[in-house]
């Protein structure tokens, strides 16, 4: 579904679905340099089983216009004016890295529009490396090497893919490869230069739920034990054969958590 915010177009997937206002809403989130198919089975699952679902482009990602939102600040005031465009009161907000820091600053300064807080491959704070920021501001691919490699389980290159048919690499490249210039660097930026996220996150009113993959190098479980004590009554999945990348690492395991805590 196509959408205009601030003047600017937008997409989110919507499992070819009609919003509809009378039934309960999950928005997805993506992180840096990806988009809302990352979310490809959790939405589809959600939007073919009685939600709306609004797997949304970030601003430069996907199919959504940029240029893209420089601070985690101004995406969390950003999504609201998305759910009003699409005609949505209050969503259960689901993020992955960036998206998920973007969710959390969300339920903080808009409690009145986020039910339930899903934050997934999450960390504070999520400091990106100098070699890291260096190769995406200067749009050299081996940005989209590093976010590629250290975005998955060691195991990964050898082949285990729950996902029959997909190279878990080849496809995260892809995505990256598609990226007009500076887009990676904003959202490592992003992720980079953000510090309220403890004082955030003891805002949320919300339940909340932080799923993260044993294996993930970008942001390990305990980077985000911080933010899990520091939100009211989070509970806490660990995924053990996952990294970074859990929704296509380990897809099942995640859409069984977010079923039963969006139930």
């Amino acid at each position: 579904m196509n959408f205009v915010v601030d003047a600017k177009a937008v997409f989110a997937y919507t499992a070819a679905h009609a919003i509809d206002a009378s039934r309960p809403t999950v928005a997805f989130l993506h992180g840096a340099g990806l988009d809302h198919s990352w979310f490809g089975l959790q939405s589809r699952y959600f939007g073919y089983h009685g939600r709306n679902v609004l797997a949304i482009d970030l601003p430069g990602h996907g199919r959504s216009a940029g240029p893209p939102l420089e601070r985690v600040e101004a995406l969390a005031d950003w999504v609201p004016r998305v759910l009003d465009a699409a005609g949505v009161g209050r969503a259960s907000l689901v993020g992955h890295s960036l998206g998920s820091l973007t969710a959390l600053e969300c339920a903080a300064r808009h409690p009145a529009r986020v039910d339930r807080l899903v934050m997934i491959g999450t960390a504070f704070p999520m400091k990106v490396s100098d070699a890291f920021l260096g190769a995406a501001q200067r749009n050299d691919p081996a940005a989209y090497d590093m976010e590629t490699i250290w975005g998955h389980a060691p195991e990964v290159p050898l082949g285990r893919n729950p996902n029959p048919g997909m190279w878990m690499y080849g496809d995260t490249l892809a995505r990256l490869g598609r990226l007009a210039p500076g887009v990676l660097h904003a959202g490592l930026k992003a992720c980079n230069d953000y510090t309220a996220g403890l004082e955030s996150a003891a805002k949320v009113q919300c339940p909340a739920l932080f799923i993260l993959g044993r294996r993930d190098l970008m942001t390990p479980p305990r980077a985000a034990q911080s933010l899990v004590q520091a939100v009211p009554g989070a509970r806490s999945v660990i995924v053990e054969a996952a990294g970074h990348s859990l929704m296509a690492e380990a897809p099942d395991a995640v859409l069984d958590a977010l079923i039963e805590f969006l139930a």
